[in-house]
């Protein structure tokens, strides 16, 4: 049986423009196995970004196939979308995407919401272990406004953790970041991934290559190379 969490079969992304097609992605073959530390690497318009919101299901791909833990993915309604996006993927982004106006525990809660199979305890329950699990237990009360920049990823991988996906996606989780904050950031992310996490990460920062278990470099929409 396959250890891949992820495969790729001849994936294309074309986006419209105009009577014509921009060919964004071409041709990825890529496989991920469960555990894996994945970096996704690239200059800017290479497609790392429109490669993790295809895996993510952020975004759709015009043709291949996608395979999820052995199932074919590829035709999912929207509806079907949303809801393996919620039970099985967590996020974190580069400019957190807290809400500003809920507290810190609200925020946390989000994706349970979507989930409607938590009670209120078991949630309450979830909610304070992934912020004891961030250390940031002191601050369930506070807004996001009231944290700083590394403190708020935090709160971000506690609510991607929330749901306990299969795979934590992080788009340049240490680009709004100073360095010292970034490499605990990345040490956390690290922990999650020695704990048995799949983590899928894209940055522009080869100083990060060494938290990698695989690593994908893209040059215009092609992968040039995948290595363990």
């Amino acid at each position: 049986m396959s250890n891949n969490i992820i495969e790729l079969r001849n994936m294309q992304k074309y986006y419209p423009v105009g009577k014509d097609k921009l060919h964004v992605l071409k041709s990825i073959n890529l496989e991920i196995k469960k555990g894996d530390f994945v970096m996704i690497m690239g200059k800017s318009g290479s497609g790392k970004t429109t490669l993790l919101n295809i895996l993510g299901f952020l975004d759709r791909f015009s043709e291949g196939q996608y395979i999820f833990k052995g199932n074919d993915v590829t035709n999912l309604s929207e509806k079907e979308r949303s809801k393996f996006r919620n039970t099985n993927i967590g996020f974190v982004f580069q400019q957190f995407n807290l809400i500003q106006n809920l507290n810190i525990y609200k925020n946390v809660e989000l994706p349970m919401i979507y989930n409607n199979k938590y009670s209120k305890e078991e949630k309450d329950k979830k909610i304070k272990h992934n912020l004891d699990l961030v250390d940031l237990s002191d601050k369930i009360n506070q807004k996001p406004l009231e944290l700083s920049g590394g403190q708020q990823q935090r709160i971000t991988i506690a609510r991607a953790l929330v749901n306990e996906p299969d795979i934590i996606f992080a788009d340049e989780p240490t680009g709004a970041l100073d360095t010292e904050t970034s490499k605990d950031i990345m040490d956390l992310l690290k922990k999650l991934n020695n704990d048995g996490k799949t983590i899928i990460m894209v940055t522009h920062d080869p100083e990060l290559l060494n938290y990698a278990t695989k690593v994908v470099r893209l040059k215009d929409g092609v992968v040039v190379e995948s290595e363990e």
